[in-house]
């Protein structure tokens, strides 16, 4: 009778993993950032979760590290959108990967991949006989995120909260997240650093893609000035579920009002890392919906923003 042979290492599939990464671009890595990792001849999306550590490329050293400046290397934790199939063996080629930024294309980091964590293997999705389609009829609305952004002072808290009056009074079944709000418990640990604000909107992006699981009409009031992470939070969810609307304000509207005193400080120098001032914000290419303040008040945004809902 013939042998079987026992593969060694027999292949696995997951979609966590640690892996050497040489970061290229000028742009600092972000964990939490979403990017495009091409290996082999697949292509997914995938996020630096932690950095493990930063190698010191004069001794070899181990060095602890929040970040990978241009041509600095080290040892990160990688989530992907799919699972792959991880195979060790002799050939290594099939466990390189480069990162892409998701806006430019350009390649911002290489790497290999070193082992699948165990953590990826012991999980598996439970599946509910109760889904977001059957909250959804008992609710008797369609569950959707609305994303409100712009700056500081803008106005998105105030037509946040008058739209979501609206809403209830029409006997909808809404939840507001509010950025400041959601500072105070969930995100009370993270400052105002790009890769904390990164953070921010990764853990309320998760937040508001339960919600509309349980059949909810969330808004989400947040400056998440980054479009990357405004992408990253709409592939959570359906196509149709995500509504992105800007609020248009300019900068010295915004400075005007400033009923925080927060640009104040920033021009000062007493806050750092202040979007608008030292820190950038990225407007929306193609929201949604689009409101000017300039030519609406507060609740003629309301009615405007129905209208297009």
């Amino acid at each position: 009778m013939p042998v079987e042979m026992l593969t060694e290492n027999p292949p696995e599939i997951a979609n966590q993993f640690e892996a050497d990464l040489v970061w290229v671009s000028k742009q600092s890595l972000m964990p939490g950032r979403q990017y495009r990792m091409r290996l082999a001849s697949k292509e997914v999306s995938a996020t630096v979760t932690a950095i493990k550590y930063r190698t010191d490329i004069n001794t070899g050293a181990r060095l602890a590290a929040r970040t990978l400046n241009t041509n600095e290397s080290g040892r990160v934790n990688l989530y992907t959108s799919d699972p792959l199939v991880f195979e060790d063996k002799d050939n290594k080629d099939d466990l390189k990967f480069v990162l892409i930024d998701q806006q430019t294309g350009d390649t911002v980091g290489s790497g290999m991949m070193v082992f699948v964590l165990r953590r990826a293997t012991n999980l598996q999705w439970q599946v509910l006989e109760i889904d977001k389609a059957a909250r959804a009829v008992q609710k008797q609305q369609t569950p959707k995120c609305i994303w409100f952004t712009g700056l500081s002072g803008s106005g998105k808290s105030t037509i946040a909260n008058l739209l979501e009056k609206h809403l209830h009074q029409g006997n909808k079944h809404t939840y507001l997240l509010d950025g400041d709000n959601i500072r105070h418990g969930l995100c009370r640990d993270l400052g105002f650093t790009e890769a904390d604000r990164v953070e921010n909107i990764r853990r309320v992006s998760e937040v508001a893609k339960l919600m509309v699981d349980a059949g909810l009409i969330v808004l989400v009031s947040f400056i998440s000035p980054f479009r990357s992470e405004r992408r990253m939070a709409r592939e959570l969810f359906a196509a149709g579920e995500f509504i992105e609307v800007f609020i248009d304000t300019n900068l010295n509207e915004c400075e005007r009002r400033d009923v925080k005193g927060l640009y104040a400080k920033a021009r000062s120098g007493a806050l750092k890392n202040f979007t608008g001032i030292d820190s950038p914000y990225e407007p929306p290419e193609s929201p949604e919906i689009h409101i000017q303040t300039s030519l609406l008040s507060p609740l003629e945004a309301v009615k405007d923003i129905v209208k297009q809902l």
